[in-house]
């Protein structure tokens, strides 16, 4: 009974034969895979914490100004060469307030760093002068003591709210409420903890101290330049393009901006600064994964050069299966299976030491997720070490396909 070719039974016979000769040449099988096994391992590890990291920053935004707008001052490239620095003012925190609808929570936020002291202890800190609108804006609430007043911030009080980092590093101690530190010079009373936030894309949300605005006003001086940012959050999410259009207007009224001159402020929402950070993973993910991609073209030559070493090793055997009546089809499909299994063997392993490396690095990280690739990156790791095996194993297939049957018999 004739075989047809690529029947059910040929490609059995194959793959047979293919996993044979692998198995005769153990040492030099795994070799040859290890170039394979090296570049998935690493492009499965790199996106693995890439896609951790990712997942951890979104989970963070939904909690932290997901429906907010934050404006803040931009300067414009030539003005920033000419020496200008924009920035924006209370009166345009009146504007807004004033001339757009729809706002649930309003604040200023002036941010800095400063250096903080108690006793003999100090460290560096970011310190923010806000209202106390801001713990409506950000959800952000005290576990011990309270927040900022309007009364507060009316009076230019002298009174602080610090996060538990900043707790921590001045050893303040138990009972932290009543206790008095110094900022920059400036004694401030102690009236609330921050509930612990943890970090958000590098920056420990525990490490602050917040004051009132106008405190923070009167300790800067009448004269001293602050980097005022507006936060606010509205009743309806739907119109927050709406209202991002809005303000935009009006400031650029307000800063008599022509209709040809940029923008010298930015309307931001939380979710198009995550939209951003996505944008510089899938950067960074397509230029590590083009660079560690070069080690499977090498992983793939070194394939070619095994088949081409196994054909040369098995002439006379090619020459005795094409003389029982085996084809061309046959030869190639054999040597192309032995080939692809070589690539996806190595494919797999490398998925699993990526999947390895990631969690282990991973579990370094302080409340980093559990790092497992994504199941379509998986996928085109293995199937593209598949693709490798068939491509760089096509050349040395073809030529053990096209041996003449005689020739192959009398070489030794």
């Amino acid at each position: 009974m004739s075989i047809t070719p690529f029947s059910n039974v040929t490609l059995l016979e194959c793959f047979r034969a293919a996993r044979a000769s692998l198995a005769a040449h153990r040492l030099r099988t795994a070799l040859t895979a290890f170039g394979i096994v090296v570049g998935v391992a690493s492009i499965v590890a790199v996106v693995s914490l890439l896609h951790g990291l990712r997942t951890t920053i979104a989970a963070q935004f939904e909690g932290l100004g997901g429906a907010s707008l934050v404006i803040s001052a931009f300067t414009p490239l030539e003005d920033a060469l000419q020496g200008r620095s924009a920035r924006l003012s209370e009166e345009d925190l009146v504007l807004i307030e004033s001339r757009v609808d729809g706002v649930r929570h309003m604040t200023p936020l002036v941010l800095t760093s400063l250096e903080i002291r108690y006793r003999n202890r100090s460290t560096v800190t970011q310190v923010l002068g806000t209202t106390h609108r801001y713990q409506d804006v950000y959800n952000s609430f005290p576990r011990e003591g309270r927040f900022l007043s309007p009364a507060d911030n009316r009076n230019s009080r002298r009174v602080c709210v610090i996060g538990e980092t900043v707790l921590d590093s001045l050893g303040i101690g138990e009972t932290p409420i009543g206790e008095y530190i110094s900022v920059e010079g400036d004694w401030c009373r102690v009236i609330g903890v921050l509930e612990r936030k943890g970090e958000l894309m590098g920056v420990n949300r525990d490490d602050l101290v917040v004051l009132p605005y106008q405190t923070m006003h009167s300790l800067a001086g009448p004269h001293a330049p602050l980097d005022l940012q507006i936060h606010l959050t509205l009743w309806d999410q739907s119109r927050r393009s709406a209202t991002a259009e809005r303000i935009r207007r009006l400031l650029r009224h307000a800063h008599d901006l022509g209709p040809t001159e940029e923008d010298d402020f930015r309307v931001q929402t939380a979710e198009e600064i995550a939209d951003a950070f996505d944008e510089m993973a899938d950067t960074v993910t397509v230029f590590v994964t083009g660079l560690v991609g070069v080690s499977l073209l090498v992983g793939g030559v070194g394939v070619m050069n095994v088949m081409v070493l196994s054909v040369t090793e098995r002439t006379r055997e090619i020459g005795i299966c094409k003389a029982l009546g085996a084809t061309r089809r046959h030869i190639l499909m054999q040597f192309l299976i032995e080939a692809t299994i070589l690539s996806v063997l190595g494919g797999l392993i490398g998925l699993l030491l990526g999947t390895i490396i990631a969690a282990f690095v991973a579990s370094l990280i302080p409340d980093f997720p559990a790092s497992l690739p994504p199941i379509r990156a998986a996928i085109l790791a293995v199937g593209f070490s598949a693709l490798v095996g068939v491509v760089f194993g096509l050349l040395p297939a073809i030529r053990a396909a096209n041996l003449d049957p005689v020739e192959a018999l009398r070489h030794e």
